[in-house]
């Protein structure tokens, strides 16, 4: 979990089951679709959604759902 937030975004593992639960209707979602879902589905705020990894080139959100 990523620390110094007030609700810690939640680590790979954890994202990885519900990001599948999304993909299983066998409809196209877009990386829009799967944060909205998933940050919503554990209470990620948008300023935790800003957060970026130390070296700055990545959200850590979008990191932990594997988007670019």
């Amino acid at each position: 979990m990523c620390r110094g937030s007030s609700v810690a975004i939640p680590d790979y593992q954890t994202i990885m089951l519900p990001l599948l639960n999304l993909t299983e209707d066998g409809q196209e979602h877009t990386k829009g679709d799967a944060v909205e879902h998933l940050s919503s589905k554990f209470g990620v705020i948008q300023t935790e959604m800003e957060e970026r990894l130390p070296s700055g080139q990545q959200r850590i959100f979008d990191n932990r759902i594997g988007c670019s």
